[in-house]
């Protein structure tokens, strides 16, 4: 009995590697540095003292109290809160997860194209006559069918792909930080984006974010780079002195993943020129991770003095390793998330609330009718977004600036309804606790409203910005997936409930 405790126990450096490898994203900086350069650093650092930190706090006292709930986070909301918004949350939260598919698998197009030709070449594929948009669409559209065909019979070592992913992912972090330390000794420490002032790292050199509300709202940006706390609720049964090990990791956690995308964001102006490198038609953010990277191989090898033709060959086998490394994550990911978010959202809520279909399991134990239905939406998605950005003529950074913006407030909003049901989850009574991070409700209520401040502010100023700048398509994606999908929600769950009291 005691072998098997001291088994599971996790020290403070084991749950900081966790929480970091969970957390911390390489896409996430090149991002970042195409929308705002230096000035993302501020709001990076801003995301992880204001969101970061007491959020994650509270999402280990969700999951230290309620560890044997199988819903995830609708668990959480449902013994804090009514039924009614645990559902709704949660199915708005479920809707991030159809839109990241819908951005993912039209990423994946750009990762083989980068494979096979070191460099994106999407906006020259054409099929049956169709532009180079509706093309990635359909290609888009066959791969996730496939994906949900495989996922429905049970294959699901695939998902292993993404531990080779994440060590990929590692080693891209590697070569940055190496390859831009050398490039900068040999250039004499001279920046190829250069800093001429402080405010550079306040504000952005990108004209899209240049105006206020525009740089506010880049929090969300931030505040989705630190997405995934919520997974990492439910260890705190299995740590050494949780009581000690959870804020300790936390607060390691977040100096060292701050610091982390903080000095990502300035590594990658050693090597790029945001007006020279970035500020191209070609260059979206879909395809910038593998633009930089092609751009750091190509510095590299001007640092080394190899010929132009040596250095351009360097900067391609940059792209194209960056390239694999993406694709396994991706894949490994889209099998698990395909799945697991809407088994555990099923599972954990009462069944009475789904119609029988739904909850109905193959022989696999996969929600078959669940998961095609979800796809049916996601190939909605793509093709009347890419028809949408069709019509009215838009070209593919307009495409991904609006998935990205659509991800962000959808992946967010649910924390909104997560922080603020705290306060009801601490004045229960008759739950056992092994971990608090709170003891005082002066201090806890504080903490909770300033975290509700940045969340609302990042997704407030995110879904406004479209409107002031009269965007009226990018204004009504931003919102459509929440709205819908909350819509959605209200309406199931009042039938369903009408349709059980009827019954009663």
């Amino acid at each position: 009995m005691s072998e098997n405790n001291n088994a599971k126990k996790i020290t403070t450096s084991a749950l900081v590697l966790m929480i970091f490898s969970t957390i911390f994203g390489f896409a996430n900086t090149p991002v970042a540095f195409m929308q705002m350069g230096y000035g993302a650093i501020l709001w990076y650092i801003l995301g992880a003292l204001l969101y970061f930190l007491p959020s994650s706090l509270m999402y280990a006292e969700y999951g230290s109290a309620l560890k044997e709930s199988k819903g995830g986070i609708y668990s959480w909301l449902d013994a804090s809160i009514s039924e009614k918004w645990s559902f709704i949350a949660t199915f708005i939260w479920l809707s991030a997860w159809v839109i990241w598919q819908v951005m993912v698998s039209q990423k994946i197009c750009i990762t083989i194209s980068t494979i096979i030709f070191g460099h994106d070449t999407t906006n020259t594929w054409h099929l049956f006559g169709l532009n180079s948009t509706l093309t990635v669409a359909l290609i888009s559209i066959i791969g996730v069918i496939a994906i949900t065909w495989l996922v429905n019979h049970g294959i699901d070592t695939i998902a292993k792909i993404s531990s080779i992913g994440g060590l990929a992912v590692m080693l891209l972090n590697v070569t940055l930080i190496l390859s831009s330390v050398f490039i900068l000794f040999k250039n004499h420490f001279q920046l190829a984006q250069p800093i001429q002032h402080v405010s550079q790292f306040a504000t952005s050199v990108n004209p899209d974010f240049q105006s206020p509300i525009a740089m506010v709202s880049f929090m969300i940006y931030a505040i989705f780079a630190y997405g995934g706390l919520e997974s990492m609720g439910g260890v705190t049964d299995s740590l050494d002195k949780p009581e000690k090990t959870f804020p300790r990791a936390i607060i390691i956690s977040t100096i060292v993943i701050g610091i982390g995308y903080a000095l990502n964001i300035f590594l990658w102006g050693i090597s790029t020129n945001w007006n020279h490198v970035i500020n191209h038609p070609d260059v979206n953010l879909g395809n910038i991770t593998y633009v930089l990277m092609q751009n750091l191989g190509l510095e590299l090898g001007k640092a080394f003095h190899l010929s132009t033709q040596a250095a351009v060959t360097m900067g391609t086998v940059f792209s194209r390793l960056s390239a694999i490394g993406m694709l396994c994550a991706y894949l490994g990911s889209f099998f698990v998330l395909i799945y697991s978010p809407l088994k555990s959202f099923i599972m954990g809520s009462p069944k009475e609330l789904w119609p029988e279909k739904v909850t109905k399991l193959n022989k696999k134990g996969m929600p078959s009718f669940a998961l095609w239905f979800q796809t049916a939406i996601v190939c909605v998605i793509i093709g009347g977004v890419a028809i949408a950005s069709t019509l009215i003529h838009q070209d593919s950074k307009f495409l991904f600036s609006l998935l990205t913006s659509m991800s962000n407030v959808a992946s967010t909003l649910p924390y909104l309804f997560l922080v603020a049901a705290f306060p009801f989850f601490k004045k229960r009574q008759d739950l056992d606790r092994p971990f608090e991070a709170f003891h005082s409700r002066k201090t806890m209520l504080a903490i909770v409203v300033i975290t509700l401040i940045t969340l609302a502010i990042a997704n407030g100023f995110t879904i406004i910005q479209p409107f002031i700048e009269k965007d009226w398509v990018g204004a009504a994606g931003t919102v459509a997936g929440p709205l819908v999908f909350g819509i959605f929600a209200w309406v199931l769950y009042t039938t369903r409930s009408n349709r059980i009291k009827n019954n009663d």
